[in-house]
C-alpha cells in the first residue's frame, strides 16, 4: 500500500513516519515528500534509507494515502491534486478543517461519518482532539451546554524552531526567536494569529471543532490557550457545564471506559497528568476530576496528551487504520 508523507522531514512528518513503523501500518511503499530544499535527504523507514522527493513526485506515484504535515497554504496547493488521482489525504493543517463537506475525524469518537468517497480528510488542532477524546462519553450522558477552557501548550506545537529557541535560552545562547518573547522561565497567553475580536486563531479552532467533533453546535466555548516552556505535551484546565447532573463516579468510570484515554487521580498521593508522563505516549491522561462547588452541574477536568503524538500523528494513521479496516479504500 504505496503511503505519502508530506512535510516528511518535520517534526510531526517524522513522527507521523515513526507511527507508521511502530503500528505496523500495511505501507509497500512509503514516499516522503517535502519542501524542494529537502528533497534528496534520507528518511530511515523499517531500517531502511528512503529518499525524500518533491510533492509533485509523490502526486505523480498515486499513492493510497497522503498524509499531510506541511502547512495550509501547502495543503491547499497539493491535496486536490492527490485527490484527483484517487489518493486520500489526511490532513493535519487547519486547511480543511471547517469546510462543510470535509469530515474532520477524531477515530474512537466520530469514524462513522466516514464514506469511501472521501478523498479529503481533516486532522484535528491537537487540543482539540485530547479534549473531546475525554469529553465525548460525558456529552453523550450529560449532555455538554458550555466549556471554559485553558490551555497550558507545549513548544513543540509551534515546531522545531520553537524548541530550539527554549534550549538556547537555556544553554544562554542567542538565536533565532519563533516567538516574540523570551519562552524559558516564561508563559504568555498567545497561540496562532489574533482575531478582530480579541480571541486567537487557536483559541477559535476549539470553538469550531469541539462542535463539529460532537456534532453539536449548540455547545458554547470559551477559550484561553497560553504557550509554556514545556516539551512533553499540552494541558488543558476545562470546566464542564451540562444540562444534566452527574455522578462523580459515573463520570470517572465513563472517561476510564473510553478508549484511549486514561484516568490518572489520585490527589492524596499526589496523582495528576503532567506533560513529562504524557511525552511520547498516545494516551489522554484526564485527573484532578472534582465537582464545581460554585455551580450546579459543573465539573473540573484536567486533561494532558502529548500533542505531536495523539495530537496530530497518531490520530492521523488511526483514521488510515479506520479507512483500511473498512475497506474504505
Amino acid at each position: 500500500m504505496k503511503t505519502a508523507v508530506v512535510g516528511a522531514t518535520g517534526m510531526v512528518g517524522r513522527t507521523m513516519i515513526q507511527v507508521l513503523e511502530e503500528r505496523k501500518f500495511p505501507v509497500s511503499q512509503l514516499i516522503p515528500a517535502a519542501s524542494e530544499r529537502s528533497v534528496g535527504k534520507e528518511i530511515i523507514f523499517n531500517g531502511k534509507a528512503v529518499s525524500v522527493v518533491s510533492v509533485m513526485e509523490a502526486v505523480e506515484e498515486k499513492p493510497v494515502f497522503a498524509i499531510f504535515s506541511a502547512g495550509a497554504s501547502t495543503s491547499k496547493e497539493w491535496a486536490p491534486a492527490f485527490a484527483s488521482n484517487g489518493t486520500v489525504v489526511i490532513d493535519n493543517s487547519s486547511a480543511w478543517r471547517m469546510e462543510k463537506d470535509i469530515p474532520l475525524i477524531v477515530p474512537e469518537i466520530n469514524s462513522h461519518v466516514l464514506k469511501k468517497d472521501d478523498r479529503i480528510i481533516a486532522n484535528p488542532n491537537c487540543s482539540t482532539i485530547q479534549m473531546v477524546m475525554a469529553l465525548a462519553p460525558l456529552h453523550r450522558k450529560y449532555k455538554i451546554r458550555r466549556l471554559v477552557v485553558a490551555t497550558y501548550q507545549s513548544v513543540t506545537g509551534t515546531g522545531v524552531k520553537a524548541v530550539d529557541q527554549l534550549e538556547n535560552e537555556r544553554r544562554g545562547i542567542k538565536g533565532e526567536m519563533a516567538y516574540n518573547y523570551q519562552i524559558d522561565l516564561n508563559c504568555f497567553p498567545h497561540g496562532g494569529s489574533f482575531l478582530s475580536d480579541g480571541y486567537t486563531t487557536e483559541e477559535q479552532k476549539l470553538v469550531d471543532e469541539t462542535r463539529k467533533i460532537l456534532e453539536d453546535n449548540t455547545i458554547q466555548v470559551t477559550a484561553t490557550v497560553v504557550r509554556i516552556p514545556v516539551i512533553g505535551g499540552h494541558s488543558e484546565a476545562v470546566n464542564v457545564e451540562f444540562e444534566k447532573d452527574y455522578n462523580l463516579d459515573d463520570v470517572r468510570f465513563l472517561i476510564s471506559q473510553f478508549p484511549g484515554v486514561i484516568v490518572y487521580d489520585n490527589p492524596a498521593e499526589f496523582k495528576y497528568p503532567m506533560p513529562i508522563m504524557a511525552h511520547n505516549r498516545d494516551e489522554v491522561f484526564v485527573g484532578r476530576i472534582r465537582r464545581d462547588l460554585s455551580r450546579e452541574k459543573c465539573l473540573n477536568l484536567w486533561i494532558v496528551s502529548d500533542n505531536i503524538r495523539k495530537g496530530a500523528a497518531t490520530n492521523a494513521i488511526q483514521i488510515a487504520e479506520y479507512m483500511v479496516s473498512r475497506k474504505l479504500v
